[in-house]
C-alpha cells in the first residue's frame, strides 16, 4: 500500500501521537451496548511470499484462502475494487473459510473512480448481486470515493449512501484533505449526516497523512486501515497508542472494532497483527487468537 508513505528521514520527525476524541465520539459510544467484537486481519490473502512462514510449505495458491481463513477472521476485500466479482466467483470463496469469517469488500472503482457515484444502479446492482452470495459471511462494504471528490461534491456522497440498501453496513474513507480541514478535524455535515443514517466512518492511520486519523465515530464501532512501514520501531508503538485508545472506547460502548493491518510491503502485515492481538489480550482482557509465524527466523519481528 503506497497510501501515506514516507521517507526513512522523514518517518524520524512525524508526530504519531493520537489525537483526543471528538464530543461527537463521546456522545456516539455512550449510547453502544459495549462487548466488543473484534475482527482483525490483512488486505489480501494470495501472498507467496507467505508460504513457509504463515502457510504451510508447499501450500498451492489455490489453497491460500482456506489457510488465511484458519488465522484471521476477517479480510479487507481489496480485490472487488479493481474487478467486481460474480455470484459465482463469491460463492467459491465463501466455501473456502468457516462460517463465522467475515469479508470486507470495496466497492469497485468503476462506481467509486471512474463514475464518481453518480448514476451507478447498473454497477451497483451487479455488486449487491454477487456480495450477497456471501450470507452472513459479508461484512460490512467499504466506500472509498474518488481522492479528487471534495466537499464541494458533498451531495453525490449523501445521495449515493441515501439509496443504498439500508440493511447492508457501510463504512466510508475519504481521502481528500479538504474533508479534515475544518476545526473539529472532519467535515460536520457530512458526519452529521453519517451519525444520522448510522453509517460508519474509516480511520486511516498512515505517516504521511495524519489529517485521517481523525478520530470521529460516526456509530459505536470503529473501522481503522493501519499502515505500517515494514516493522519500524514506530510500528509498534502506534500499534501501543491504538491498544490504549481501543481499551478507552470498550469501556465507553464501542460494539465492533474492524482493524486491518498494511505494511507498505505486505510482506510483513501478519506480525504487526500478533503483536496487536498479543497487547489486546495483554491490556483490555481480550482473548483473540493470534496468528502463529511457522518460520520466525524468516521475519523481522
Amino acid at each position: 500500500m503506497e497510501f501515506g508513505k514516507v521517507t526513512d528521514d522523514e518517518l524520524k520527525h512525524i508526530d504519531f501521537k493520537l489525537p483526543p476524541d471528538p464530543p461527537a465520539t463521546k456522545e456516539v459510544l455512550a449510547k453502544g451496548k459495549g462487548n466488543t467484537r473484534f475482527y482483525i486481519g490483512c488486505a489480501k490473502w494470495g501472498r507467496k511470499d507467505w508460504v513457509g512462514k504463515l502457510y504451510p510449505k508447499g501450500t498451492k495458491e489455490k489453497d491460500f484462502l482456506e489457510y488465511y481463513a484458519k488465522l484471521f477472521n476477517c479480510i479487507e476485500f481489496n480485490a472487488t475494487f479493481y474487478k467486481s466479482p460474480s455470484p459465482d466467483q463469491v460463492l467459491k470463496w465463501k466455501a473456502k473459510v468457516p462460517k463465522d469469517f467475515l469479508f470486507c469488500p470495496k466497492f469497485p472503482q468503476t462506481v467509486t473512480h471512474l463514475k464518481r457515484l453518480k448514476n451507478t444502479d447498473v454497477e451497483v446492482g451487479a455488486f449487491l448481486e454477487a456480495i450477497h452470495e456471501f450470507k452472513k459471511n459479508l461484512g460490512p462494504i467499504f466506500l472509498m470515493p474518488n481522492p479528487q471528490v471534495s466537499p464541494k461534491q458533498l451531495d453525490s456522497i449523501e445521495h449515493f449512501i441515501e439509496h443504498f440498501p439500508k440493511d447492508v453496513p457501510m463504512f466510508l474513507e475519504l481521502r481528500h484533505p479538504e474533508w479534515y480541514n475544518q476545526p473539529e478535524g472532519y467535515n460536520m455535515e457530512l458526519f452529521d449526516f453519517l451519525r444520522k443514517k448510522k453509517r460508519g466512518t474509516i480511520i486511516t492511520d498512515a505517516a504521511g497523512r495524519r489529517d485521517c486519523v481523525h478520530m470521529h465515530l460516526s456509530t459505536p464501532e470503529c473501522f481503522i486501515r493501519f499502515v505500517g512501514n515494514s516493522l519500524h520501531p514506530t510500528d509498534y508503538t502506534r500499534i501501543d497508542d491504538w491498544v490504549k485508545r481501543i481499551k478507552k472506547w470498550m469501556n465507553a460502548g464501542l460494539e465492533t472494532c474492524y482493524f486491518f493491518m498494511h505494511q507498505h510491503e505486505e510482506l510483513h502485515s501478519p506480525e504487526l497483527i500478533k503483536y496487536l492481538i498479543e497487547q489486546l489480550n495483554k491490556h483490555c482482557g481480550t482473548k483473540l487468537d493470534a496468528p502463529e509465524m511457522l518460520d520466525q527466523g524468516a521475519t523481522l519481528f
